[in-house]
């Protein structure tokens, strides 16, 4: 019972008061130029999450077995960034294929997850907190999760503002800006409620 109520500690913080985004503002790249549009915003969330599960479930063995006893940590970012460039290869296959239309609205965002840092800082953060393999897991998902709620309602956001008058000055990348900023304050209100849920 109490692994369970850990791993659910580790899965809310990663998506409310962790969040890679609006937390840590990490892959604010895809965030900005991904989010304008409600599905091409999911479908970059689900690719991520695609992405940072598998990437966890890969480099946290490297890590653990292989760079680890052998003293080849300072391999650690270029191994990691190898193995997410050949998952990130691996979606863009497959939605190419599959799934055209996805592929076409992520455009040049898609390779972008290669160097996505918000991936590459939790297979990072999986090893630096210590944590086993399955609360990697755990925070990788929530991670990924966190990542497609930020996406979701910033996509809201943008839509609500590009469809209000606004001054001519603030059109454009300035009021995404002071949106994302004001987004990223109302997450903080997060931080008492799941203190107060866990104690």
């Amino acid at each position: 019972m109490e692994t369970f109520k850990s791993l659910l500690v580790i899965l809310i913080t990663a998506i409310l008061t962790q969040n890679f985004i609006l937390n840590k503002f990490l892959g604010i790249c895809p965030f900005l130029g991904v989010s304008k549009k409600l599905d091409s915003s999911v479908g970059m969330s689900v690719a991520v999450i695609f992405v940072m599960l598998m990437s966890t479930a890969v480099t946290w063995p490297i890590q653990t077995y292989l760079l680890d006893p052998y003293n080849l940590g300072y391999l650690q970012t270029v191994i990691f960034i190898l193995i997410i460039a050949a998952l990130v290869q691996l979606i863009e296959i497959i939605l190419k294929k599959y799934i055209p239309a996805l592929h076409q609205a992520l455009g040049v965002y898609l390779p972008l997850i290669t160097t996505n840092c918000a991936v590459l800082g939790v297979t990072i953060l999986n090893i630096t907190e210590g944590y086993g393999f399955w609360e990697s897991m755990v925070n990788s998902l929530g991670a990924g999760l966190g990542f497609m709620l930020a996406m979701v309602l910033f996509s809201g956001v943008r839509s609500r503002a590009e469809s209000d008058q606004i001054p001519s000055c603030f059109k454009g990348m300035p009021i995404t800006l002071i949106a994302a900023s004001i987004v990223a304050v109302a997450f903080m209100g997060f931080n008492g409620v799941v203190d107060g849920l866990f104690k």
